[in-house]
């Protein structure tokens, strides 16, 4: 790289600044309607990414532009085909001609006993958890403006913390964690990846037999299972001028659940 290329990207990304314009995916419902609504109310313009949800997509974007004209627009792509990526990518840039973030929110979650484990369930798992956010993120730094911003969802479980019966699922998102910080590694000075890994959340408890739930919760310090506006806080800071100094970082939204 010649040098006065890297001074000049450097000089470029010294001062954080705010995220303008974001996409989300699976934004529809739950902890990415959450993220998407609390980065709005930064100011941020919002690309809600939805698969299937198109209709609730549809309304949440109906909801932020009316606080605020046309700052929200849907985008629908399948994330498993890596055409739709190359053309989700484009679009998000395309919306308003620019990209500042990337919150890879999307993800598949599914208890994988292994007696139980079959390939497609494995496949399907990293397809979803793994190979999409890195294949997005391929597909949009080029496309992000100097400064920006790559969010992974991650899981406090895939890092210490593993849950009997999830092999599957958490080594999609160990593996996912692991991305994260190689790529905040190749795509500085550029660009900044970040994580924010949620322990038990309320919305998520379903998941869990019976005893499992109470195990986990027994050893939250806070004694409390976390929100989806916990999660949306974490990936709202990470985006603010005030993480801007943060790359490689993992918040843990788990209440302390990690240092049981």
């Amino acid at each position: 790289m010649r040098r006065d290329h890297k001074e000049k990207m450097l000089r470029s990304t010294d001062r954080p600044t705010r995220m303008n314009v974001i996409l989300v995916t699976g934004a529809a419902r739950r902890i990415g309607a959450a993220i998407s609504r609390a980065l709005h109310d930064d100011g941020a313009r919002v690309l809600l990414h939805c698969r299937h949800s198109r209709a609730q997509a549809d309304a949440l974007a109906a909801e932020l532009n009316a606080l605020r004209a046309d700052s929200a627009r849907v985008l629908s792509a399948d994330l498993q085909d890596l055409a739709d990526l190359e053309r989700l990518a484009r679009d998000a840039h395309d919306a308003w001609g620019r990209l500042d973030a990337v919150v890879n929110n999307a993800s598949t979650w599914q208890a994988t006993p292994l007696s139980e484990l079959r390939p497609a369930q494995f496949d399907e798992l990293i397809a979803a958890n793994l190979r999409a956010p890195l294949f997005l993120a391929q597909a949009c730094a080029p496309r992000l403006a100097d400064g920006g911003c790559i969010v992974n969802l991650l899981d406090v479980h895939a890092r210490g913390r593993p849950v009997a019966g999830f092999s599957a699922y958490l080594a999609s998102k160990g593996a996912l964690w692991t991305v994260t910080e190689a790529l905040a590694l190749e795509l500085a000075p550029r660009l900044r990846v970040v994580g924010v890994a949620p322990g038990l959340m309320s919305a998520e408890q379903a998941q869990f037999t019976p005893a499992q739930l109470a195990s986990e919760t027994s050893r939250i310090p806070l004694a409390r299972h976390g929100s989806e506006a916990d999660v949306a806080q974490a990936v709202r800071f990470l985006l603010s001028p005030g993480g801007g100094y943060l790359s490689g970082t993992v918040i843990t939204v788990d209440g302390g659940l990690r240092l049981g």
